[in-house]
């Protein structure tokens, strides 16, 4: 149930921003939907909550990193 849950808030974004905004509207909503989730599971784990969602946030946001690049150096965007 976890990944189709942290999945909404990307789609969501993604169905309802601008045709041409679409990509600088997902990546801060779901980077903002990262540390959200990663300072929730934090707490829920009884760890400092700002150190679990940078470490969730940072991660995720590195994750990202390559998709766009080899997106970039083929010039497509999806």
């Amino acid at each position: 149930a976890a990944p189709p849950a942290g999945a909404v808030l990307p789609i969501g974004s993604a169905l309802l921003a601008p045709i041409q905004h679409v990509a600088s509207v997902t990546t801060p909503v779901t980077l903002v939907g990262l540390l959200l989730s990663g300072g929730l599971a934090a707490r829920l784990g009884g760890a400092p909550m700002v150190r679990g969602a940078l470490r969730v946030g940072f991660w995720g946001a590195r994750a990202m990193v390559p998709p766009h690049a080899i997106g970039s150096l083929f010039n497509l965007q999806l």
